[in-house]
């Protein structure tokens, strides 16, 4: 049935999948019900497009209708599952309050005294000793026991142990440090080397800086040089140049602003969901680009972040809008094309990336075994727009990808995941000009990882977390390109 060099290649990606939800699984026992119900969201929310590949590469296709329907039951039974699982999460809540309520009232008189915080080596300390005794007041039994105070940098770090819910204590704790000390501090939950959850206070000088008149004009400059280019893709498209023909703008000018218009749509997902987290965000930085329009841009945090939710959150929403514009584009293209579309494509253009030619094998059929297949130019610019997305979906640094898996896996991970990254980019730059730009964008401007949340303790929840996985699976499947063995068989080339 497989060829023998496809069948290893089918086993991998079979293997992957499971291994993935098997470890979701892993994950999700110790939370019981709660947990279970959670990985089970994260299951159907995958599902569908393990199915859609799956019987792609064993030689099946389905039609758009088969498409819908999968994606809206998979819709369906999430919803399901997640009223039970905010149903269950209520019950638990109410036992856990039940719980403390019975722990307090059973707590000796002679046991409420307030934590004790070991001296620091006060010759290293540069908090002032009021300051420092101010913030020593806001631990409590009931949130945070302090036992140790370290100097750290211009501020210090308490040690000791969390006696709540990471959320609520630091909800708590920063209350009580602006009552007592205004914005002059910042308060971080975090882990230490050690796994143990710390408590650093930093003073608020060291706040992010807000983007300067300089810097601006720069991201000014940078936007009007990422038209330009976006409009000498578009020329090169229609096979002129436009820095040497000028006069024909207005033949560029529809596909270099359909690419300009996803770009914008990613910066515009970012906007809105920073906005609801009440996170101020630079100007974006865009990144030009003569092969593609763009790279996509650099866009900074300019305040502190509240949880790693709110950093997956406002991270994820750029490349969910500029993804689900360009594939859009993309299938209304394929839907609109027929004999005599402007742009004539060999049909091996579409070996080129998995998911592209599932897309135009269910769409165009038997249509991509001529020679040259008519598309319509909304098929050329959806397709760059989800490499483009894809190119910043890739998990290092601070590329969307690397600030999604940051904040579903923690730093650690997410600087394991750049230098492979970095290595995998370096070793396709070998054969592949695009991949080495963008790994020299990646290594020079976007390789440090973001700078912790407020909250670095709690982790976004399964169902953020099958997100973030379903968005780097389907980076992989818009860059990964068809064996030709695969793609001879399912009719394409």
């Amino acid at each position: 049935m497989f060829a023998s060099s496809e069948t290893p290649i089918i086993a991998a990606i079979v293997l992957l999948a499971f291994g993935i939800l098997g470890w979701g699984f892993y994950r999700a026992r110790p939370f019981g019900k709660l947990g279970i119900l959670a990985w089970l969201q994260s299951v159907v929310l995958m599902t569908p497009w393990l199915l859609f590949f799956g019987l792609f590469a064993a030689g099946v296709y389905l039609n758009i209708v088969g498409i819908l329907f999968l994606v809206v039951a998979s819709a369906g039974l999430y919803i399901y599952l997640g009223r039970q699982l905010r149903a269950a999460g209520q019950d638990a809540i109410l036992k856990q309050r039940a719980t403390e309520r019975l722990a307090a009232d059973t707590t000796p008189e002679g046991n409420t005294a307030s934590p004790v915080t070991a001296e620091l080596k006060i010759e290293v300390l540069s908090i002032p000793e009021t300051d420092l005794n101010a913030i020593k007041g806001i631990f409590g039994l009931d949130t945070f026991f302090a036992t140790e105070t370290i100097a750290y940098q211009e501020g210090a770090i308490f040690k000791g142990n969390l006696r709540g819910e990471p959320q609520e204590v630091h909800n708590r704790l920063s209350a009580n440090l602006r009552e007592r000390l205004g914005e002059q501090y910042r308060l971080f939950l975090v882990e230490n080397t050690d796994g143990k959850p710390v408590v650093i206070v930093l003073p608020s000088r060291n706040d992010p800086r807000p983007t300067t008149a300089g810097q601006k004009a720069f991201a000014g400059i940078l936007l009007i040089a990422t038209i330009a280019t976006c409009l000498e893709t578009a020329g090169l498209l229609l096979n002129f140049d436009l820095f040497a023909n000028p006069a024909k703008l207005t033949q560029a000018l529809p596909i270099g602003l359909g690419i300009f218009v996803i770009l914008i749509a990613h910066e515009i997902g970012h906007w809105v969901l920073a906005r609801r987290y009440q996170v101020r965000l630079s100007w974006p930085f865009f990144l030009p680009a003569v092969q593609i329009g763009s790279f996509g841009s650099i866009t900074r945090f300019e305040s502190l972040l509240p949880n790693r939710t709110a950093l997956f959150d406002i991270t994820l929403a750029g490349p969910a809008a500029g993804g689900i514009v360009s594939l859009i584009m993309l299938i209304a293209g394929l839907l609109l094309s027929h004999p005599g579309s402007l742009f004539q494509l060999p049909n091996q253009f579409f070996q080129g990336s998995i998911l592209v030619g599932s897309l135009a094998r269910v769409v165009l059929g038997s249509a991509l075994q001529s020679p040259l297949v008519n598309v319509h130019p909304l098929v050329i610019i959806g397709w760059l727009g989800l490499v483009i997305t894809a190119l910043n979906l890739m998990p290092a640094g601070a590329l969307d990808g690397g600030r999604i898996v940051q904040a579903i896996y923690g730093r650690k991970t997410a600087g394991r995941t750049t230098l492979a990254t970095l290595i995998l980019l370096a070793l396709v730059s070998l054969g592949n000009t695009l991949a080495m730009y963008w790994a020299i964008v990646i290594l020079f401007l976007q390789r440090d990882l973001e700078r912790p949340s407020l909250n670095e303790i709690s982790e976004p929840d399964d169902a953020r977390a099958a997100l973030g996985l379903l968005a780097l699976f389907l980076m992989i499947a818009t860059l990964l390109p068809l064996t030709p063995g695969l793609a001879g068989r399912l009719g394409i080339g």
